[in-house]
């Protein structure tokens, strides 16, 4: 099981072989090399696909698990014209956005143990959880639009293409995003 607290940021650049050689490793069939692939990859990609599921942990997991089965597939078509940690990034995303669009927002609730886990910046902790629990009261689709756009530094083309919607629909659900989030904090919108 994975640890349900939320990385900031991605992992130190691993010590080790680097991620084309284990990803050629992995495509021959090496297990070892794949899990290296996953120790290195997955604390980052876990971070995305929590908030994108809104902090659910255990759809979180799945979704994660499903991500990897899916690049154990994929992996002997894997072209190299990307880095693996961009490959690995959008079939996470892809699997999340898939997952929310077949379960819709059912079943949404706050994991009230996972946000007590989180690792909070030095500067207010309770700002943080109380941020992180303001984003998983959001819609799914204005949550992955503000999730994509302003933590991943998606651009509106590419979050329109993902979630098949239009740019200006894209833009407007970021701006309704940060409104909600504007007043579950507290703040004007």
């Amino acid at each position: 099981m994975l640890d349900a607290t939320v990385p900031l940021t991605a992992p130190a650049t691993a010590i080790g072989p680097d991620d084309d050689s284990l990803a050629r490793a992995a495509a021959a069939g090496d297990r070892h090399a794949y899990e290296a692939i996953y120790r290195r990859h997955s604390p980052r990609l876990y971070a995305v696909v929590w908030r994108l599921c809104g902090g659910q942990a255990a759809r979180a997991d799945d979704v994660l698990q499903d991500t990897f089965i899916r690049a154990w597939r994929a992996l002997p078509q894997f072209r190299f014209e990307s880095a693996l940690a961009t490959w690995l990034h959008r079939l996470a995303v892809n699997t999340a956005l898939m997952e929310l669009r077949a379960r819709g927002s059912e079943g949404e609730s706050t994991d009230d143990a996972v946000l007590a886990d989180l690792p909070a910046r030095e500067a207010c902790p309770a700002q943080r959880i109380d941020l992180e629990r303001a984003l998983e009261t959001l819609p799914p689709r204005a949550r992955a639009v503000l999730v994509l756009h302003d933590v991943e530094g998606w651009k509106h083309h590419e979050i329109a293409e993902a979630l098949e919607m239009a740019v200006g629909s894209s833009k407007a659900q970021l701006h309704r995003a940060r409104g909600l989030l504007r007043a579950r904090m507290g703040e004007a919108a």
